[in-house]
């Protein structure tokens, strides 16, 4: 676990960290970010991409507070907040939580606090295996990585927080063979590709 009680220590998370989503997100990156690197940062079905600067303390009109989870000795929550309006009407929106407990993971918030995507490391090996894009309050994507390369094999679909599709890779080619459909939170349909060809 980082030391975050260490101003210099968390900067050099900080700019790591950075460093590692922005060069995941570049063509001809390293394969050293290839094992951190998550699904494509595509803009679908109106969605909005986060921005990772949205955790960077250091602009004007932000503040960082740390905190510690129960059980903590060391403060390992950081929230960074964002000041909006003048005086009286000067509030402070949440943009950013980034955690580095067992269940390590990046939350990012759009300019008005709402949830816009999440990181997660979900089967605590220190590498990101979850992706979540928010849509509103609930999920509206969901990516998974269950093999461990970097890649999502599992993608999970809701509208209004409801599941209403599954698609899995089960040979790692990156392409979906196996298709679920879901109403009410049950399986109804359920198609698979036998021989990978889309």
């Amino acid at each position: 676990m980082i030391p975050m009680s260490s101003g210099y220590f968390l900067r050099t998370h900080q700019l790591f960290t950075v460093s590692l989503i922005v060069c995941s997100m570049l063509i001809g990156c390293a394969k050293k970010a290839a094992e951190v690197k998550g699904p494509a940062q595509i803009v679908t079905d109106g969605r909005r991409i986060d921005d990772q600067s949205r955790c960077d303390n250091d602009l004007p009109n932000r503040e960082s507070v740390e905190s510690s989870v129960p059980g903590s000795l060391t403060p390992n929550v950081r929230r960074v907040y964002r000041f909006s309006g003048e005086g009286l009407e000067r509030i402070k929106i949440l943009i950013c939580r980034e955690v580095d407990t067992n269940f390590d993971g990046v939350r990012t918030y759009d300019d008005d606090g709402l949830k816009l995507s999440e990181q997660a490391d979900a089967d605590y090996n220190g590498k990101i295996d979850t992706w979540i894009k928010f849509d509103g309050a609930s999920p509206g994507l969901i990516e998974i990585d269950s093999s461990g390369d970097g890649n999502a094999d599992e993608t999970r679909y809701f509208v209004n927080g409801k599941l209403v599709r599954i698609q899995r890779d089960t040979n790692g080619d990156q392409k979906p063979d196996i298709f679920e459909t879901y109403e009410q939170g049950e399986l109804i349909r359920m198609g698979v590709d036998l021989n990978f060809d889309g």
